[in-house]
């Protein structure tokens, strides 16, 4: 009911786009207050403007005498009762209901907490918006409904208005994770060269030691809070030890991390793994509370502010914080084992696996990778960490087999084709059953390096442009600050280009300046003059961008249109990366060197009558669209937040027969991809494409906001959305080309 308070300014509203006899129209229905079709003296107390349109002389203006005088010629429309309009109604009276405490009918100033439009509304300036006034607002929106409003408002989100995250690391049973066990007293070296031991905790009340990467996001994340709880640990007499597993990162990205969070903490760089395997440490986010006799108090989470897929603006729970308060009160912590989201660590081969023998990396190995991750996991790449190197894919072995056997990684999330045909994707990222088979097995092995011989030849990369220089930039107005911590409501910027005529743009590319803080962006493109809408109301996209997925190049004779002049709207997803940035991302515009023949297009098909009950887990929504004319098909991209679990596309051709277009069994909000089909698909004129979406509103959804709270459509990622962009192409007019002769 948050954005419900706009209906009440549907007196005001002249700047929407709508016919000049509708406008006109509205201006008298802004004055009739108590919608009975007449504007009486007390509605309008100035005699010589009701004289104006008051053709029978009787002091009072009706609809008919206004829209005479005005010169409105289209016939009145009867109030409409569309179910768009109703529902319209139901949520103005709902809004009414839950607003108005005292029940008394009206709606007094401090009942809309000190809203702005209230004055507006409250048209003869008496302190509240009287049954009159509302039943005014009634009569519009039955017959207009909510339709000449902003899709959804521009409202900044406050902190009320997001809700915490519900969910957070699984608790776990504390005598299976080694809970009141010792332990071993092994020896270790920081990275100032310093020997130590675990025994050396006898000296103080305790020790903390806080597994950590230079590279991994969440640990990334997590590293101003460990810097603010290190002073306070160590007036308690318990020093902290961070330890770092990963023997392919660099000590000057360690020692540059050290320095920019001001730790004083020995730092271990732990390539041996010692350290690492006497805790048995899972996870590069994990911290260990050991007492003074090596006995382990705690091990888990940090606190449970950041996951693998879940954020929220401050941590519920402070896991390590309140076992330390327990243990110096001489108390077993409530909470003494957690799991720890973060890069999981290998340590060693799995006992249950089996030796695999023929597979070997720098044959075999190197070049699955080269072929499905290196393009993003490489140095500078925009992966977190490169996988080029035998050591750094050692390391992370256990993620890597993970993310493989979930599908997670390589990010590809439509639905494998049926047995014995080949897909219909021209960009699937999905690994074939060969190649997931040979790595999953090398993995779970012995990992044997092979001859280097054998090896492939090192891959070069773009510092910059992936797709080489662009003959236009388009950068942000300004450049944006991202918080270190947190949650950001979504950036919109706007940019007026300088192009004289019309472009055909042939490809584009969105590069951010930071790019571990940009999760998404949408652009699209107005004409000069026109006002810039919602996205929901605007229709498709333009351009989008989603990490490995933000730049498209279109086959050679097609083009999207940048009109001279142009508006170009940039909506941004930002997501804080542990460390606070100034980001100011560009993209990039290929143009044609001749006239293209066919001008691509992309059109929405959106729900956004949403309406998701509390705690649901697998709730249906959907909508669908009749096709206007055929329309060939070139790509689909999915959208919906972060309680999205599935989507479909299909069809149902004019003789009854349906297909599915793409079906996405295990949506994933981090990874909104465009599915880019090998030939296009002739969808023709009155067949109805039918959109689908099932989201996941209950407290197993580790990234929902709020599983208590009903979801309707709204901006922001604590709301939800669905919609199903369909990129299509239609010719292009040759005197319509700029530049063609």
């Amino acid at each position: 009911m948050k954005h419900l308070p706009l209906l009440l300014t549907l007196l005001v509203v002249s700047s929407i786009a709508h016919s000049q006899d509708r406008l006109k129209e509205l201006v008298f229905h802004r004055h009739d207050l108590n919608g009975d079709g007449t504007v009486t003296p007390s509605e309008l107390p100035d005699a010589a403007t009701r004289a104006k349109f008051d053709g029978n002389g009787d002091g009072d203006v009706t609809l008919a005498e206004y829209r005479k005088t005005v010169g409105i010629t289209t016939p009145e429309k009867p109030a409409e009762s569309s179910d768009e309009n109703s529902a319209a109604l139901v949520r103005l009276n709902d809004y009414v209901k839950e607003t108005d405490r005292n029940g008394d009918g009206q709606l007094s100033k401090e009942e809309t907490g000190g809203a702005e439009w209230f004055t507006r509304v409250d048209r003869n300036k008496d302190g509240v918006i009287g049954v009159a006034e509302i039943d005014a607002v009634r009569a519009l929106v039955k017959k207009f409904g909510d339709r000449i409003l902003p899709t959804v408002p521009e409202i900044p989100v406050t902190r009320e208005e997001v809700a915490e995250i519900t969910s957070g690391p699984e608790i776990l049973k504390p005598g299976q994770v080694g809970i009141g066990r010792r332990i071993s007293d092994v020896e270790f070296t920081d990275i100032e060269g310093k020997a130590h031991r675990i025994s050396e905790v006898k000296k103080y009340k305790g020790l903390v030691i806080a597994m950590t990467s230079a590279t991994c996001p969440v640990s990334k994340r997590l590293l101003p809070s460990l810097a603010a709880i290190e002073p306070r640990l160590m007036q308690e007499g318990i020093p902290l030890v961070l330890v770092n597993a990963f023997g392919s990162e660099k000590e000057e990205q360690i020692r540059e991390q050290l320095k920019e969070h001001s730790f004083s903490a020995p730092y271990v760089h732990d390539t041996a793994k010692t350290l690492s395997r006497a805790l048995n440490a899972a996870t590069t986010t994990e911290v260990f509370l050991i007492d003074s006799r090596q006995t382990l108090v705690y091990r888990g989470a940090l606190d449970d502010q950041y996951g693998i897929d879940y954020s929220i603006d401050e941590a519920r729970h402070h896991y390590l914080a309140d076992a330390v308060a327990a243990f110096l009160k001489g108390e077993r912590p409530v909470i003494a084992a957690t799991a720890a989201p973060g890069c999981e660590l290998n340590l060693g081969r799995d006992t249950e696996t089996t030796n695999v023998s023929g597979i070997t990396y720098h044959r075999d190995i190197s070049r699955i990778l080269q072929q499905n991750c290196v393009q993003c996991h490489h140095d500078g790449g925009i992966a977190p960490f490169a996988l080029d190197e035998f050591e750094e894919v050692s390391d992370r072995a256990r993620v890597i087999k993970r993310v493989v056997s979930e599908g997670t990684m390589p990010p590809w999330f439509a639905a494998s084709p049926e047995e014995g045909e080949d897909t219909r994707w021209a960009n699937d990222h999905s690994l074939s059953a060969r190649d997931k088979a040979d790595l999953l097995a090398w993995l779970d092995s012995d990992q044997e390096l092979g001859d280097p011989a054998e090896a492939p030849a090192p891959v070069s990369f773009p510092t910059e442009w992936s797709m080489g220089e662009p003959d236009a930039i388009i950068p942000l107005s300004k450049a944006y600050k991202i918080k270190a911590t947190g949650f950001m409501p979504y950036q919109k910027d706007i940019v007026v280009t300088e192009l004289g005529e019309d472009k055909w743009v042939t490809g584009y590319e969105i590069l951010p300046s930071e790019r571990d803080v940009v999760h998404h962006v949408i652009v699209q493109v107005f004409e000069k003059g026109a006002t810039v809408r919602d996205r929901g109301k605007a229709g498709g996209y333009w351009a989008a961008y989603v990490p490995g997925n933000g730049a498209v190049k279109y086959p050679e004779g097609f083009a999207k249109k940048l009109p001279a002049g142009a508006k170009v709207h940039f909506q941004i997803h930002y997501t804080p990366s542990g460390k606070e940035k100034m980001e100011r991302l560009r993209m990039g515009l290929h143009f044609s060197d001749e006239a293209p023949r066919y001008e691509v297009k992309t059109l929405a098909v959106a729900d956004r009558k949403l309406e998701i009950p509390p705690g649901a887990k697998a709730h249906e929504e959907g909508t669908s669209r009749v096709v206007p004319f055929d329309i060939p098909a070139m790509s689909f991209m999915a959208h919906m937040h972060v309680r999205g679990s599935a989507f479909s596309y299909e069809v149902t051709y004019p003789d009854g027969k349906n297909e599915m277009l793409l079906d996405i069994p295990r949506y994933d909000f981090n990874w909104q991809l465009r599915y880019e089909l090998k030939t296009p698909k002739i969808l023709p004129k009155g067949s109805t494409v039918k959109v689908t979406g099932v989201f996941d509103n209950s407290e197993q959804n580790k990234a929902n906001p709020d599983p208590a709270k009903t979801i309707k459509w709204g901006d922001q990622t604590v709301d939800e959305m669905l919609i199903g962009y369909i990129e299509y192409f239609v010719p292009i007019p040759e005197t319509t080309i700029a530049g063609a002769e």
